[in-house]
């Protein structure tokens, strides 16, 4: 299902490249055996069902912020761009397609885990400590409130589920039976060494980055390396500084620059006539929303880039 308008792009259809995955939001396209043309789609998906409407603007949105990212922060790890012009690799009538909106990228051996860093106690972690003052196995301080800063940042490993799945909660240990324990390791203390080091450089912009999670690959000579999107509000929860302090000591959740707003419509809506199962397909997704998350990611890469 293509966008008809030229303003959101639902699904790509290059035609030059072959088609290696869709994911969630991004196309996948294999440039010759050693690189991946990345398009970031206008798609949204919440809790892991793609929505049947795009948000305009919003692949060009994500792909500017990662792109902030990988810039910042690639003294602390290798990322996987290559610095190649992506529309050097599609036909000319299939440029305007992919263009501000895709990463030309190195072909990595994926590792099959999601590397989940929380600084602060949100979301499903926050449920999970009040009924066992742990987050994934992460034993916490008592006393501790929703939208609380952690001491210490903690690293909560998933794994990756197909499409249409949802991710799975693991344990570290059980990160080391899958990819050994050098690399988990490695993987655990970059990953809270990436989010440290980008939670301080968005606090300087007025923003809090309160969990993320990033994903790595292997290039062929071994090198760990940061890929896919990196610290954008599709993988990331973002909240603005003011209103912080306020919904902290209420309780509440802090205002958001990332797919909480359309969360906490999708908890509301109905199906005929009946609360959404969180299955397919969604319900429809009223223009209102489209246009204040649209403004939301907006906003987040204003803020961040100035």
């Amino acid at each position: 299902m293509t966008q008809s308008s030229t303003s959101a792009l639902h699904t790509s259809t290059l035609t030059s490249l072959p088609l290696l995955a869709r994911g969630k939001v991004r196309d996948n396209y294999a440039v010759g055996t050693d690189r991946i043309l990345m398009v970031a789609s206008d798609r949204l998906s919440a809790f892991d069902v793609i929505m049947g409407e795009p948000i305009p603007g919003k692949g060009e949105l994500l792909t500017k912020m990662a792109l902030f990212w990988f810039d910042k922060l690639g003294h602390i790890c290798p990322n996987h761009l290559t610095g190649d012009d992506p529309e050097s690799v599609v036909s000319p009538a299939e440029a305007a397609q992919i263009r501000g909106r895709s990463m030309l990228v190195q072909r990595l051996q994926p590792i099959p885990v999601e590397a989940v860093v929380r600084g602060y106690l949100a979301g499903s972690g926050w449920k999970e400590y009040q009924a066992s003052q742990s987050v994934c196995g992460v034993p916490l301080p008592a006393g501790l409130t929703n939208a609380a800063k952690l001491p210490e940042p903690i690293y909560t490993p998933a794994a990756k589920a197909a499409a249409g799945e949802h991710d799975e909660n693991i344990s570290f240990e059980r990160t080391v039976e899958m990819i050994g324990p050098e690399l988990a390791a490695k993987i655990r203390d970059l990953s809270i060494a990436i989010y440290k080091a980008a939670a301080e450089i968005a606090l300087t912009k007025g923003m809090i980055i309160a969990d993320t999670k990033f994903e790595f690959g292997l290039a062929p000579d071994g090198t760990l390396v940061l890929m896919d999107e990196v610290l954008t509000p599709d993988s990331s929860r973002y909240w603005p500084v003011e209103g912080y302090a306020e919904a902290l000591a209420k309780g509440e959740n802090p205002p958001s620059y990332d797919k909480q707003f359309v969360r906490d419509w999708l908890e509301q809506a109905q199906v005929n006539g009946k609360p959404w199962d969180k299955t397919p397909p969604s319900p429809r997704l009223p223009q209102a929303v489209i246009e204040k998350t649209a403004a939301k990611y907006r906003e987040a890469l204003e803020r961040l880039t100035g």
